[in-house]
Formats: structure tokens, C-alpha cells, sequence
């Protein structure tokens, strides 16, 4: 009668058994393995790290550019004639692909510090090819339809940049427990002088950092200008519907210094204001001159132009995400506005002495005024009755002429031009997008206006450089910014930056003396990988000894050392994702309830 007993009853490895399971599929304890990672295998660790530092860059480009989806939404329609906020799919892709790179980040770090081999499933192989895919036609997408954007990441960094060096300072820091435990267990002298190098060469980078960091907010407090002056473009487009009487009294709610606007010419030679080449996006023009919905705005006379509604589009499309908040008397005065002509607008803003800047669109070729249509807008502005102070003049066409009738108008150029072009030309001001401005610009005698100017951070930004006023979408948010949301003078800033290095050296020394200590008495053989049919070729003594180190090694050895490091390496996980993911929540009773997470191997042996 041959009689089996258990040579070893393996603990119960919860966390271990989550790690491997979740990023490869392995539940079970013989199909784990502590050997090296394949060739194939690292590929695809290289490709999983490639995907999570594009899907990064990424995720921090929609982040910053938020100043501009209006924008963005615009570029859009022109394209495809039909209104959507087409940043919310992206959001939310993006969102939903950088949590699960995230995660499966995590869970090969995790890997890496138990020892464990990486073996990525293939349904995950498919996500990252997918992850990496879509990113990739992403960043394609965005240069051709939206280049010039790419901008706003350089100028975030000198709102972001400190931080975004402290964060990467900590995970630094962080991975040097990851890196000890490494080289504490190799043997191979190479690996490990590879190791330290490349994770000392990074940790040197980012202690010398803040060399190359530049940031306008980083200065002395007593060097801050005024506030820069905020002017309503298309009025408060947030709270009411763009180039309405209606946004330009909210705007001047807001207590903006101007008012900013786009001016079209209709076909009996009136000024009006109108962003758009067609009426479909923001009249009822489909339902009152429904053959005429993709004619020119200007074609249109202004009677006709006035009895089109201009506020229910706003309503129906609610392109801010701010109707839901509004009173039922304000969402009948929002339905109820119609086309605003440019007189009505000068004289609103004569009546505040507010300033006025627009931008005049020259009619098509056919068009009765489009030869008179400079002189046509200089009568209206004759006839509101507005100082010409008050008035910054746009168009390059005919500026001698202008200058000649309206002397007193702010001659202003929407294009950077050489000091003594500008001179020569009579400019005295510049309007330029927020990216185009350099310091050299924004220091110059010219009073520059920036637009467009939304987000409390780039108002900051432009705040601390020097900037005379910005052109706003949003002044309903920026009259809540009194100061820049950080401002710190270099001396502050070399303390942090000096600290914060002290620290992390301090940290990374404790924890590989830590390491190297912990694991220098552990033993460096597994046993689940001793042969046990050579048992049979030994005496009973040389038996019952192979029997003493196996349990003894289940015991004390490397088995307890791991379940304990997979233990916090799965809680630092499961952290992080729920952080990321809260639906995951929804996913543990199932995860739970899984019967691969508590079975127990045993080891026989025929005695």
C-alpha cells in the first residue's frame, strides 16, 4: 500500500494571486514563475510603457487645452456643418484608455518588486494595441485639424511646471524600493550596475530639474503688476448667446473693461454682428428662409436679419453646460433675442465708457458694400455717437484713409509686426492670440490684448508676465481670480526646490540600506523548483533533510517574504485603481467569489 503525505501546505496567497491573475491570467500557483522574463515578454513591457507615456502626454494636453474647447468645437462645425461638443467622447476615451494603462502599469511594477515573471494576457496585448492605436491617430488628428494648439503645452508648463517636478521627484523616490529589492536579489554584478545607473542618472535629472524651469509667477511680490483689464469676446458667451445685447449686459455684469465682437456687413449695407460665414448655428435661419440656410449671412438685408432669432439655438445646444443652472426667467429672456446690429453695441458700450474692439469680415465679391464697406462701418461709428477713443480699429485694409477720417480710433493689428512697421502704420496696440505673444511682445511699448483668455491658470500665467488685458470668454470666471493662483519669489523656490532633493536623497538611502538588509538573510533558492524525483535516488536521512529545508523554506524563507511584499504591493494597487476607476467597486464581489484565489497546492511525496 503506497501511502501520501503533504510535504508542504502552502499559505493561502490572496494578493500574489490577484497580481498575476488580473495581468496575465495566472490564478493558480504552478502557473506562476520566478524565472526572467522572456525576450517577447519584455516587448511587450517596452510597448505597455511607450502606450502609458503617450497616453500621459495625452491625457495632460486635454487637460490644459480645456481653455480652448469652444474652439475646438467650432473648428468642428466648420467642418462638418452640424454643432456637437465633440470633446466629451474624447474626455471620456481618453479617461476610460488612461486608467486601464494606468493599471496595468501598476500591476507589472507590482510584478517586478515580488519577483514575479511578466507574462501579459493576450486580451490586454489587444487593449494596449488598441490604447496605442487610437492615441496615435489622436495626435495625427490634432496636428492637422488643430496644430497650433500644441502650444499650450509648453506655456502650461510654466504654470504646472513645479509641481508636475515635485510629483515626479516623489514616484522617484517611491520606485527606489522597487529598484533596492532588484538589486538585492540579482547576483549578477552587471544587471545590477545597469540598474543603478539608469535609476541614479534619472534621480540626478530630476534633482537638477528646476535648472531648467521657468515660470513668470516665480518672482518677487513686489514686482506683480496691475491686473490685467478683461474684455468680453462676444460679450459672456457662458450666460447668454454669443453676440447678443443680452451676453454684452451680462459682460458688463461681470465688470469687464471692454467688449469685443464679430462684425459682418449685410446686403443693404448694415453692420452686424455674426461669427459665422452662415446663420445656421446660432439663428432659426432653417425654419424662417429654410432655402437660404447655407447662403452668406451678409446676403441677407437687415430686416430679414432681425426678425431671426438668436437665442433658442443656445438653449437647444447649451454649448457651455449652463442652461440647466439658469431661472425660468432668465431662460425666456435667453430664447427671446434676436441679430444685434454694431450700433446697438457701440452705443451700449458709449453708455458705459467701455472700450470696443471688433473684427470686420469684408463682404463677398458681389456684394453691393464690397467696396464701401470700411466706410460704411466708420459712418456707424460717427453715428453712435462712441468716442473714438473707445474704439480699437482692426482692419489692415485702408489704414491711412481711416486714419485720415477717424483720427482718434486705437489703430490695432491682429498680426505681429516688426517695431517700425507698427510705428510707420500708426499702430499703438496689438490683439493677438494668447500663443503668439512672446515677452519681448508683451514688455514692448505696444499695449497688447491676448485672447482667449478662459482658464484661472493661463490668466495667471498672463498676469505674472506683464500682460495689459486679455480678451475672455469667460469673465464671469476670471473676476473670481483677485491674485494669481501661485506666486513665489526665486528665494522661496530654491528653499522647496533644496528641501525636496534633501528629502528624496535621505529617502532613497534609507530605503536600499532597508533592502539590502531585509533580504540579505533570505535564502536565494525556490523551493517549489527543487527536483523532487531525485529524492528517490538518496537515502532515507538525505530525504527526510530535503523535507526539513522544503517546510522550513515554506516557513521562514522566500514564500512568506513574497506573499508579504505582493500583500502591500496589491493594497498600493487596489488603492491607486479605485482612484482612478471608483466603477471598479462595482467589479470585487466578483473578483471575490473567483474559486482560483483560495485553492491550496499540495506537495506529495511517495513514501
Amino acid at each position: 500500500m503506497v501511502k501520501h503525505q503533504p510535504l508542504q501546505v502552502y499559505e493561502r496567497q490572496l494578493c500574489l494571486s490577484c497580481l498575476t491573475g488580473i495581468y496575465g491570467c495566472r490564478w493558480k500557483r504552478y502557473q506562476r514563475s520566478h524565472d526572467d522574463t522572456t525576450k517577447w515578454e519584455f516587448l511587450w513591457s517596452l510597448i505597455l510603457f511607450f502606450t502609458f507615456s503617450l497616453l500621459l502626454v495625452w491625457f495632460y494636453f486635454w487637460w490644459e487645452a480645456h481653455n480652448d474647447f469652444s474652439e475646438f468645437n467650432w473648428f468642428l462645425y466648420n467642418r462638418s456643418g452640424e454643432w456637437s461638443d465633440g470633446t466629451v467622447p474624447i474626455l471620456a476615451t481618453t479617461a476610460a484608455g488612461f486608467t486601464y494603462i494606468a493599471f496595468l502599469m501598476i500591476l507589472a511594477l507590482c510584478h517586478i518588486a515580488v519577483g514575479q515573471q511578466l507574462n501579459l494576457h493576450w486580451l490586454h496585448k489587444i487593449g494596449v494595441s488598441a490604447a496605442l492605436l487610437t492615441t496615435s491617430i489622436g495626435f495625427i488628428s490634432v496636428n492637422q485639424i488643430w496644430g497650433e494648439e500644441w502650444a499650450v503645452i509648453p506655456i502650461s508648463l510654466q504654470a504646472t511646471g513645479p509641481f508636475l517636478h515635485l510629483g515626479a521627484l516623489v514616484a522617484v523616490t517611491a520606485l527606489a524600493w522597487l529598484v533596492a529589492g532588484q538589486v538585492a536579489r540579482t547576483e549578477k554584478i552587471r544587471f545590477q550596475v545597469v540598474v543603478l545607473l539608469l535609476y541614479l542618472s534619472v534621480l540626478l535629472g530630476l534633482y537638477m530639474a528646476p535648472l531648467s524651469i521657468t515660470s513668470p509667477c516665480i518672482m518677487d511680490h513686489a514686482n506683480l503688476t496691475p491686473r490685467p483689464d478683461i474684455i468680453g469676446h462676444q460679450g459672456a458667451p457662458m450666460l447668454a448667446p454669443e453676440n447678443t445685447i443680452l451676453s454684452f449686459q451680462r459682460a458688463l455684469q461681470m465688470n469687464v473693461s471692454g467688449l469685443e465682437a464679430d462684425v459682418a456687413i449685410s446686403f443693404d449695407g448694415v453692420p452686424f454682428l455674426m461669427r459665422d460665414r452662415t446663420l445656421r448655428r446660432t439663428t432659426d435661419v432653417g425654419k424662417v428662409f429654410p432655402a437660404r440656410q447655407l447662403d452668406d449671412a451678409s446676403s441677407f438685408n437687415w430686416t430679414d436679419l432681425h426678425s431671426l432669432n438668436a437665442g433658442q439655438w443656445f438653449l437647444k445646444d447649451d454649448p457651455f453646460w449652463t442652461v440647466q443652472s439658469m431661472a425660468q426667467r432668465e431662460v425666456m429672456l435667453v430664447g427671446n433675442q434676436s441679430v444685434c446690429s454694431l450700433e446697438q453695441l457701440l452705443r451700449l458700450a458709449s453708455l458705459h465708457n467701455h472700450t470696443v474692439v471688433f473684427s470686420l469680415r469684408r463682404p463677398p465679391h458681389r456684394h453691393p458694400c464690397y467696396h464701401s464697406w470700411i466706410n460704411d462701418t466708420l459712418e456707424v461709428i460717427r453715428l453712435s455717437g462712441i468716442p473714438q477713443h473707445l474704439v480699437m480699429w482692426t482692419p489692415d485694409c485702408d489704414r491711412g484713409q481711416v486714419r485720415q477720417v477717424a483720427p482718434g480710433l486705437q489703430q490695432t493689428s491682429v498680426e505681429k509686426l516688426p517695431p517700425q512697421v507698427l510705428h510707420q502704420q500708426g499702430i499703438s496696440s496689438l490683439l493677438l492670440r494668447y500663443s503668439q505673444a512672446s515677452p519681448y511682445d508683451i514688455q514692448s511699448n505696444v499695449s497688447v490684448t491676448l485672447y482667449t483668455v478662459n482658464e484661472p491658470w493661463l490668466f495667471s500665467v498672463l498676469w505674472c508676465s506683464g500682460v495689459s488685458s486679455v480678451s475672455s470668454e469667460a469673465p464671469n470666471i476670471l473676476r473670481k481670480v483677485p491674485y494669481p493662483i501661485w506666486l513665489m519669489s526665486p528665494d522661496e523656490y530654491c528653499l522647496i526646490w533644496v528641501a525636496a532633493d534633501l528629502i528624496s536623497f535621505t529617502v532613497v538611502v534609507g530605503i536600499f540600506v532597508f533592502q539590502k538588509w531585509r533580504l540579505s538573510g533570505m535564502h536565494s533558492y525556490n523551493p517549489e523548483q527543487i527536483m523532487l524525483s531525485a529524492a528517490v535516488r538518496r537515502s532515507s536521512r538525505d530525504v527526510n533533510i530535503m523535507k526539513e529545508k522544503l517546510i522550513f523554506s515554506g516557513k521562514e524563507g522566500p514564500h512568506r517574504e513574497e506573499n508579504w511584499n505582493s500583500c502591500v504591493y496589491c493594497i498600493v494597487c487596489w488603492c491607486l485603481f479605485l482612484w482612478l476607476c471608483p466603477s471598479t467597486l462595482k467589479c470585487l464581489p466578483l473578483l471575490f467569489s473567483c474559486p482560483y484565489l483560495f485553492t491550496t497546492d499540495l506537495m506529495t511525496f511517495d513514501r
